[in-house]
Protein backbone atom coordinates (compact mmCIF):
# COMPACT_ATOMS: atom_id res chain seq x y z
CA UNK A 1 0.00 0.00 0.00
CA UNK A 2 1.42 3.36 -1.05
CA UNK A 3 -0.28 6.41 0.48
CA UNK A 4 -0.11 9.69 -1.40
CA UNK A 5 -0.32 12.36 1.29
CA UNK A 6 -0.39 15.27 -1.13
CA UNK A 7 -3.53 17.20 -2.03
CA UNK A 8 -2.29 16.98 -5.65
CA UNK A 9 -3.31 13.55 -6.87
CA UNK A 10 -0.82 13.36 -9.77
CA UNK A 11 1.94 15.72 -8.53
CA UNK A 12 5.47 15.23 -7.27
CA UNK A 13 4.56 12.86 -4.42
CA UNK A 14 2.58 10.67 -6.82
CA UNK A 15 5.55 10.65 -9.20
CA UNK A 16 7.93 9.44 -6.49
CA UNK A 17 5.47 6.83 -5.20
CA UNK A 18 4.87 5.60 -8.75
CA UNK A 19 8.60 5.02 -9.16
CA UNK A 20 8.62 2.90 -5.99
CA UNK A 21 5.47 1.07 -7.12
CA UNK A 22 6.98 0.38 -10.55
CA UNK A 23 10.01 -1.25 -8.97
CA UNK A 24 7.86 -3.29 -6.60
CA UNK A 25 5.75 -4.51 -9.50
CA UNK A 26 8.90 -5.36 -11.50
CA UNK A 27 9.87 -7.54 -8.53
CA UNK A 28 6.48 -9.30 -8.49
CA UNK A 29 4.86 -7.31 -5.68
CA UNK A 30 1.28 -6.11 -6.22
CA UNK A 31 0.73 -2.46 -5.29
CA UNK A 32 -2.16 -0.15 -4.48
CA UNK A 33 -1.80 3.62 -4.65
CA UNK A 34 -4.11 5.42 -2.22
CA UNK A 35 -4.66 9.19 -2.41
CA UNK A 36 -5.86 10.88 0.80
CA UNK A 37 -7.66 13.50 -1.29
CA UNK A 38 -7.81 17.26 -1.25
CA UNK A 39 -10.69 17.79 1.18
CA UNK A 40 -10.22 18.84 4.83
CA UNK A 41 -9.24 16.02 7.19
CA UNK A 42 -10.28 16.26 10.84
CA UNK A 43 -7.55 15.95 13.43
CA UNK A 44 -7.59 13.20 16.03
CA UNK A 45 -9.30 14.43 19.20
CA UNK A 46 -8.15 11.55 21.40
CA UNK A 47 -11.72 10.50 22.17
CA UNK A 48 -10.78 6.81 22.31
CA UNK A 49 -13.76 5.72 20.23
CA UNK A 50 -11.43 3.69 18.04
CA UNK A 51 -10.35 1.51 20.99
CA UNK A 52 -13.56 -0.49 20.75
CA UNK A 53 -14.38 -0.46 17.04
CA UNK A 54 -10.90 -0.31 15.50
CA UNK A 55 -12.10 2.59 13.35
CA UNK A 56 -12.10 6.34 13.72
CA UNK A 57 -15.39 7.87 14.83
CA UNK A 58 -15.08 10.50 12.07
CA UNK A 59 -16.39 9.07 8.81
CA UNK A 60 -16.43 12.03 6.41
CA UNK A 61 -13.01 11.28 4.87
CA UNK A 62 -11.05 8.22 3.72
CA UNK A 63 -9.22 7.29 6.96
CA UNK A 64 -11.33 4.21 7.77
CA UNK A 65 -11.04 3.00 4.17
CA UNK A 66 -7.27 3.23 4.45
CA UNK A 67 -7.29 1.43 7.81
CA UNK A 68 -8.95 -1.54 6.09
CA UNK A 69 -6.39 -1.49 3.28
CA UNK A 70 -3.46 -1.22 5.72
CA UNK A 71 -4.71 -4.19 7.75
CA UNK A 72 -4.78 -6.32 4.59
CA UNK A 73 -1.47 -5.19 3.12
CA UNK A 74 1.97 -6.68 3.71
CA UNK A 75 3.90 -3.39 3.58
CA UNK A 76 3.36 0.36 3.63
CA UNK A 77 4.97 3.37 1.95
CA UNK A 78 3.80 6.85 2.92
CA UNK A 79 4.69 9.84 0.76
CA UNK A 80 4.34 13.51 1.64
CA UNK A 81 5.18 16.86 0.16
CA UNK A 82 7.21 19.13 2.42
CA UNK A 83 5.70 22.59 2.64
CA UNK A 84 7.05 24.10 5.87
CA UNK A 85 9.86 21.77 7.04
CA UNK A 86 7.39 19.01 7.86
CA UNK A 87 4.93 16.60 6.29
CA UNK A 88 1.66 17.89 4.87
CA UNK A 89 -0.64 18.80 7.78
CA UNK A 90 -3.60 16.94 6.31
CA UNK A 91 -1.48 13.80 6.05
CA UNK A 92 -0.41 14.11 9.69
CA UNK A 93 -4.07 14.39 10.76
CA UNK A 94 -4.84 11.39 8.55
CA UNK A 95 -2.00 9.29 9.99
CA UNK A 96 -2.74 10.33 13.59
CA UNK A 97 -6.21 8.89 13.19
CA UNK A 98 -5.05 5.90 11.16
CA UNK A 99 -2.47 4.85 13.76
CA UNK A 100 -4.12 5.90 17.04
CA UNK A 101 -5.09 2.70 18.90
CA UNK A 102 -4.61 0.68 15.72
CA UNK A 103 -0.82 0.45 15.47
CA UNK A 104 -0.82 -3.17 16.63
CA UNK A 105 -2.73 -4.05 13.44
CA UNK A 106 0.31 -2.95 11.42
CA UNK A 107 3.04 -4.47 13.62
CA UNK A 108 5.86 -6.24 11.78
CA UNK A 109 4.78 -4.93 8.39
CA UNK A 110 7.71 -3.23 6.62
CA UNK A 111 7.20 0.49 6.13
CA UNK A 112 8.94 3.42 4.49
CA UNK A 113 8.42 7.15 4.27
CA UNK A 114 9.28 9.33 1.30
CA UNK A 115 9.31 13.10 1.12
CA UNK A 116 9.07 15.42 -1.86
CA UNK A 117 10.44 18.91 -1.59
CA UNK A 118 11.94 21.81 -3.42
CA UNK A 119 14.89 22.50 -1.09
CA UNK A 120 14.89 22.11 2.72
CA UNK A 121 12.95 20.36 5.45
CA UNK A 122 13.48 16.80 4.30
CA UNK A 123 15.05 15.38 7.45
CA UNK A 124 12.41 16.81 9.82
CA UNK A 125 9.54 15.57 7.63
CA UNK A 126 11.18 12.18 7.11
CA UNK A 127 11.72 11.80 10.86
CA UNK A 128 8.12 12.67 11.71
CA UNK A 129 6.70 10.16 9.24
CA UNK A 130 9.00 7.37 10.42
CA UNK A 131 7.77 7.80 13.99
CA UNK A 132 4.36 6.39 13.02
CA UNK A 133 6.14 3.18 12.05
CA UNK A 134 8.57 2.91 14.95
CA UNK A 135 5.79 3.43 17.48
CA UNK A 136 3.83 0.63 15.77
CA UNK A 137 6.63 -2.00 15.73
CA UNK A 138 7.02 -1.72 11.97
CA UNK A 139 10.48 -2.37 10.47
CA UNK A 140 11.72 0.66 8.53
CA UNK A 141 12.86 0.01 4.96
CA UNK A 142 15.71 2.17 3.77
CA UNK A 143 17.29 3.04 0.45
CA UNK A 144 20.79 4.14 -0.54
CA UNK A 145 20.21 7.64 0.89
CA UNK A 146 17.35 9.53 2.50
CA UNK A 147 14.06 8.73 0.78
CA UNK A 148 13.60 12.13 -0.83
CA UNK A 149 13.07 13.61 -4.26
CA UNK A 150 13.54 17.24 -5.17
CA UNK A 151 11.22 19.22 -7.40
CA UNK A 152 8.12 21.34 -7.09
CA UNK A 153 6.33 19.63 -9.98
CA UNK A 154 6.13 16.08 -11.31
CA UNK A 155 8.28 17.09 -14.25
CA UNK A 156 11.00 18.52 -11.96
CA UNK A 157 10.94 15.35 -9.83
CA UNK A 158 11.49 13.22 -12.94
CA UNK A 159 14.62 15.30 -13.62
CA UNK A 160 16.00 14.46 -10.15
CA UNK A 161 17.86 11.39 -11.38
CA UNK A 162 19.42 10.60 -8.01
CA UNK A 163 16.06 10.94 -6.25
CA UNK A 164 14.38 8.65 -8.76
CA UNK A 165 17.19 6.09 -8.30
CA UNK A 166 16.64 6.28 -4.53
CA UNK A 167 12.93 5.51 -5.09
CA UNK A 168 13.76 2.47 -7.25
CA UNK A 169 16.26 1.21 -4.66
CA UNK A 170 13.62 1.66 -1.97
CA UNK A 171 11.21 -0.41 -4.07
CA UNK A 172 13.82 -3.16 -4.51
CA UNK A 173 14.64 -3.17 -0.79
CA UNK A 174 10.95 -3.32 0.15
CA UNK A 175 10.38 -6.18 -2.32
CA UNK A 176 13.37 -8.07 -0.93
CA UNK A 177 12.16 -7.75 2.66
CA UNK A 178 8.58 -8.71 1.75
CA UNK A 179 9.87 -11.82 -0.03
CA UNK A 180 12.09 -12.73 2.94
CA UNK A 181 9.13 -12.44 5.31
CA UNK A 182 6.97 -14.53 2.97
CA UNK A 183 9.68 -17.21 2.71
CA UNK A 184 10.01 -17.34 6.50
CA UNK A 185 6.29 -18.05 6.83
CA UNK A 186 6.92 -21.21 4.83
Amino acid sequence: LLINGSPHEKGSTFTALSEVAGQLENDGIETTLFHIGDKPIKACIGCGGCFESGYCVFKADRVNECIDLAKQTDGLVVGSPVYFAGPNGALCSFLDRMFFAKGDKYAYKPAAAIVCLRRGGASAAFDRLNKYFTISNMPIVSSQYWNAVHGRTAEEVKQDLEGMQIMRTLGRNMAWLLKCIDAAKG
